[in-house]
């Protein structure tokens, strides 16, 4: 049986209907992918080190999963729902107390399961409840916390995946594309190291930010006189954490609101405390993780209006997930422009050299050489121990 050759046109519109389909299938699931990569470089290195210890791929990821990924999952995810909870007891009843009084109807005084015993519901309340919109909302609720637990379950799978299978599809990406001294995956280990920069660094900044804010909203607490204190502490400061991310703005969406709001509980009172508290804020949360914190961690190789652009029009342009997804093709913009725009505006064979803007973004040729290095030697020490 002979096959067509790798330029027939059977194999190439086959392979283009797969890379539809491939690209339906990202696009559907978008926000699971760009978490999961993300998470995967955010964590990888803490990996590395796992991997070091454990000498087991699969177990490094595993712990990796366990203690970075699914803790700050859920710390998230608990922060949104204490804060949705929070905002639902500002302007309304609990969902429970609206499903008791529809129920017991809304002269009832007492809701308490003992009255739902004295004194049950009728054949018409219960029809009225089950049709009724507060159970549509109660579902659409539990429909929403659902499908976000499934979601992050899925990333954090993925994440796991990409620690465990990334060196070999490392190398199964070098054979397809020729070698690892080809300037295409010099391109993409260009690509590869700036996304680790950027991920890696803002988990550990968020991570930082949230201890100190909650530091911060904590002593505030204590000293603060009875009337004037920060409800949710633990909460807010994982929000402002992970509100510190947007350069410039960092954490002012979260502080600021809530100095605006003891002000409100002092009554035009304290205003001395209330401006000494607005300095110290601004000083702990906004001039130390600019100046100092944020460009020792994360701000080394990418420039931070670049970020600023990325952090704030992603989530405008594609909902939640543009946090992360608009950075990850800033950066292949970026290395585009630096790697390979240049060559094909001249005419000039395409090398992994960048000409523009040398200072930003990853060294692509030394990293093939760091790279093919690192092969190599693996390879000689995998012949010494078979020898």
């Amino acid at each position: 049986m002979t096959v067509p050759g790798r330029g027939g046109t059977f194999w190439w519109l086959y392979v283009s209907v797969l890379a539809g389909a491939a690209l339906f299938i990202a696009h559907t699931f978008v926000g699971m992918l760009v978490l999961g990569v993300s998470g995967y470089y955010a964590t990888r290195p803490i990996s590395t080190r796992f991997e070091r210890v454990t000498e087991s791929k699969r177990m490094a990821a595993g712990l990796t999963a366990l203690t970075v990924l699914v803790p700050v999952l859920v710390l998230a995810l608990y922060a949104g729902i204490r804060i949705l909870l929070q905002v639902q007891q500002q302007f309304d009843d609990s969902v429970s107390s609206m499903l008791v009084s529809r129920v017991l109807g809304p002269d009832v005084e007492e809701t308490s399961p003992a009255a739902l015993l004295r004194n049950p519901p009728s054949l018409d309340q219960l029809t009225d409840l089950l049709s009724g919109d507060a159970l549509q909302q109660g579902l659409q609720a539990l429909d929403l916390i659902s499908g976000t637990i499934l979601l992050l379950s899925l990333a954090v799978t993925l994440s796991y995946a990409l620690l465990v299978y990334d060196e070999a599809l490392s190398s199964a990406f070098a054979k397809l594309v020729g070698g690892q001294e080809e300037t295409v995956f010099a391109y993409a280990l260009a690509v590869d190291t700036d996304l680790e920069s950027i991920f890696f660094g803002n988990l550990l900044f968020v991570l930082f930010m949230s201890v100190v804010a909650t530091t911060a909203y904590t002593i505030t607490n204590l000293v603060a006189p009875p009337e004037m204190q920060i409800p949710m502490a633990f909460t807010l400061g994982v929000l402002t954490g992970l509100t510190s991310l947007i350069p410039i703005v960092v954490s002012k969406v979260v502080y600021i609101p809530i100095v605006a709001y003891l002000a409100v509980q002092a009554g035009g009172r304290q205003f001395v405390f209330l401006g000494a508290l607005l300095v110290v804020y601004f000083l702990v949360l906004d001039i130390l993780p600019q100046s100092v914190v944020q460009p020792y961690i994360s701000g080394r190789k990418l420039n931070s209006m670049l970020l600023l652009f990325a952090y704030i029009l992603g989530p405008i342009l594609f909902g939640w997930y543009g946090l992360f997804l608009l950075p990850i093709v800033f950066v292949l913009m970026l290395e585009t422009v630096r790697i390979v725009l240049p060559e094909l505006l001249h005419g000039d064979p395409i090398v992994a050299e960048p000409y523009l803007a040398e200072g930003t973004g990853a060294d692509a040729e030394e990293m093939q050489e760091d790279d093919a290095d690192t092969a190599t030697s693996d390879t000689d020490g995998a012949n010494t121990t078979r020898g």
